[in-house]
């Protein structure tokens, strides 16, 4: 087994110490230190008490409003974005949601807006997708959310359209020159590391809130994966084909439209899914900037805790998830395949047929919805829906049956790991002095990821001291590292488990691509309607939101472990735990880090949402500067925190992957050496950013 000969032979000649040792030697001196400087310089706050620095950023909001009609900068610059993509989404929900021009309904009733996806869902993927969107645009009015629903889709569609406008272009370009490549990844990356509560405080101070507000802000958060995805596939494309382009004469424009373009168009369709479900999470969390659409709802029913409402707009928002993602999936493989079908004219000729029988039809249910009224409002559309007031009233009836029949359980479940894990955390975060926090964070970042990742590490530090709410950063961290444990322990076996069992990897797939695209607040009325609000109940929706990741990169390593590896040690008469915890689990080490830099991304942002469920901490702060105006600042520099902190997180991870799997090259290296001599020195590759 080459991993652990290397590692033997690694420590025959002392070429490292051991890091677990040396990290679990600064927590055992960390803990000491703590016990006797528990509670000194803390840099504690009041909820209501404000730094110099909040003030400042108070202050700058006050300014803004007053020169919002006077600046220059606002009236001929941001006003104008703001009111035309206003009145671009304002036309859209006028055009399907809202009543307009004069009519008590829409201008494109329910049955023409379910022909025009369904047809628009066959011209770009296929005839199941067309009757999948047909079935879930029809669900949305038979849960009463049908003009909510139509909301939250204006909203993305216009979100996405501007974001692949800008983005795809941008990525062209990116792939096009490596020197922009050099400026725009660092920048994507932070854009993507960045959970999405963070964008609201700064764009609603300069667009203010409602939809254009919205739109911005899931514009800014849902462009990168389009961008780096667009650059990728201009990238792939083969230097033989641009070989043979400019060998026939082709200028740079030719060759881009008529071979990188086309050569990457399933790549490019694969960043505009990303994009989409990016965009579709994001307009549900920028509810609490006034977006219009299911966000409301789910916002408004997990307030007053109303478990079975929020349950109802949740199950909306997963099918609308759903019908986006398979049919934007489905259009990618189209693409893919395309080429093909011209093979086959008649497919082609059955296809054309099909689409002038379907647009005939959809010609038809535009009329019918514009001038009949049964046509345009859907039938029982009364904001309880056939099947609404059902599932709401159930759900409702079945949390409140949890919590009272399984009230022993389940705050026994909350209880032990509130006092069990929880509050030891906590309390060994938010008590102990913010020099011994920054100094243990610094020693461990020096042992796990060296030393370039320690100068990072000192600056992120630096700004959470002078952000003012340290405190709460310590009790955000807490929940952060305790979601993160549950997340690894559950991914690890979860990944080890569908890596080795086929018949487990075809069941539990689907369902892990299913909740990687469902938005984040569909995972919160669950959780309060098992344990109601609280800390715990903000980490149980983190760890579900962040485990399909997890396990997936997780199962993925497993399944990269050499073979060879796995029938030596099999043919030694390991069994299939040894195989697991000393060759399968070891050799797959990057992925694992990888895994936890992971977890710990989505953890992060689904813990700071988590304050809508009494999460507490940065998150709450955040929202509470947007109902009090006197935090506002306060909020904003929480917003800081939450960027600081993942930053720190992630950046000091990445180096930690990147350094496993050096040694785990540097260890197949050594075993090879030490069995057969070579001068070939070991290729250590690069471990890119994992894009969120």
């Amino acid at each position: 087994m080459a991993a652990v000969a290397g590692t033997v032979e690694r420590a025959r000649r002392g070429l490292r110490p051991n890091r677990l040792t040396i990290s679990a030697g600064i927590i055992a001196g960390w803990i000491v230190l703590w016990s006797v400087l528990r509670g000194r310089d803390t840099l504690s706050l009041a909820t209501s008490d404000t730094t110099p620095l909040h003030d400042r950023l108070t202050a700058l909001r006050d300014y803004v409003d007053n020169h919002r009609y006077s600046s220059a900068f606002f009236t001929d610059f941001v006003n104008v974005i703001r009111n035309t993509v206003d009145q671009i989404t304002i036309f859209l929900q006028n055009l399907i949601s809202q009543p307009s021009f004069g009519r008590p309904v829409p201008l494109i009733g329910w049955l023409g807006v379910v022909a025009l996806a369904s047809l628009g869902a066959f011209a770009f993927a296929n005839w199941r997708m067309a009757l999948l969107t047909a079935t879930g645009f029809v669900t949305f009015g038979l849960l009463g959310l049908w003009q909510e629903s139509m909301d939250t889709l204006a909203v993305t569609v216009v979100a996405v359209g501007l974001s692949l406008l800008i983005g795809i272009p941008l990525g062209v370009w990116v792939g096009l020159s490596r020197r922009v490549e050099r400026l725009a990844t660092p920048v994507l990356d932070v854009m993507q590391a960045m959970p999405t509560f963070v964008y609201l405080a700064p764009l609603s101070l300069v667009f203010l809130i409602g939809p254009a507000a919205a739109v911005i802000t899931t514009l800014i958060y849902a462009m990168p994966p389009v961008i780096r995805l667009a650059a990728l596939g201009i990238r792939e494309v083969s230097t033989t084909s641009l070989e043979a382009s400019r060998s026939l004469g082709a200028t740079r424009w030719q060759q881009l439209r008529t071979v990188q373009l086309p050569l990457a168009k399933r790549t490019i369709i694969v960043g505009v899914n990303q994009t989409t479900m990016a965009a579709l999470s994001m307009v549900t969390i920028a509810a609490l900037i006034d977006s219009p659409g299911l966000g409301q709802t789910v916002l408004k029913a997990l307030q007053s805790t109303d478990v079975g409402t929020a349950f109802q707009g949740g199950l909306a928002l997963v099918v609308m998830a759903i019908v986006l993602d398979r049919v934007t999936t489905a259009a990618s493989v189209r693409a893919e395949a395309r080429y093909r079908a011209r093979s086959r004219p008649a497919t082609q000729v059955a296809r054309k047929w099909s689409l002038i029988v379907l647009g005939g039809l959809t010609a038809v249910s535009l009329y019918l919805s514009y001038t009949y009224y049964w046509a345009a409002l859907f039938p029982g559309e009364d904001r309880v829906g056939v099947i609404g007031r059902p599932i709401s009233d159930g759900v409702g009836s079945a949390s409140n049956w949890i919590l009272v029949h399984l009230f022993t359980v389940t705050s026994s479940i909350k209880d032990g790991f509130t006092y069990g894990l929880i509050n030891p955390f906590q309390e060994l975060l938010a008590d102990s002095p913010w020099y011994l926090i920054c100094a243990v964070v610094l020693a461990l970042t020096w042992t796990v990821a060296g030393a370039r990742a320690v100068i990072l590490a000192a600056v992120c530090l630096g700004l959470l001291v002078g952000t003012g709410v340290w405190q709460e950063s310590m009790v955000t961290l807490t929940s952060v590292i305790v979601a993160v444990l549950i997340t690894l322990a559950v991914g690890v076996v979860g990944g080890v488990l569908i890596a080795r069992n086929r018949r487990a990897n075809l069941v539990l797939r689907p369902v892990l691509d299913a909740a990687q695209a469902m938005p984040s607040f569909v995972y919160l009325p669950p959780a309060v309607g098992l344990f109601a609000p609280s800390r715990f109940t903000a980490i149980v929706a983190a760890v579900i939101f962040a485990v399909p990741v997890v396990v997936k990169v997780v199962a993925d390593g497993i399944a990269g472990v050499s073979p060879t590896a796995v029938e030596a040690a099999t043919a030694s008469g390991s069994s299939n735990w040894q195989i697991i915890t000393k060759v399968q689990l070891p050799m797959a080490r990057a992925s694992l880090v990888l895994a936890a830099n992971q977890g710990l991304i989505y953890v992060l942002s689904m813990v700071v949402v988590g304050a809508l469920v009494g999460g507490g901490a940065l998150g709450y702060l955040v929202v509470a500067g947007f109902s009090q105006s006197d935090l506002w600042g306060k909020g904003l520099a929480a917003g800081i925190a939450i960027v600081v902190l993942c930053i720190l997180l992630d950046r000091v991870t990445q180096a930690a992957a990147r350094r496993a799997q050096a040694a785990d090259t540097a260890d197949r290296y050594v075993a090879d050496r030490t069995l057969r001599p070579t001068d070939e020195a070991p290729q250590v590759p690069v471990m890119p950013h994992s894009p969120i």
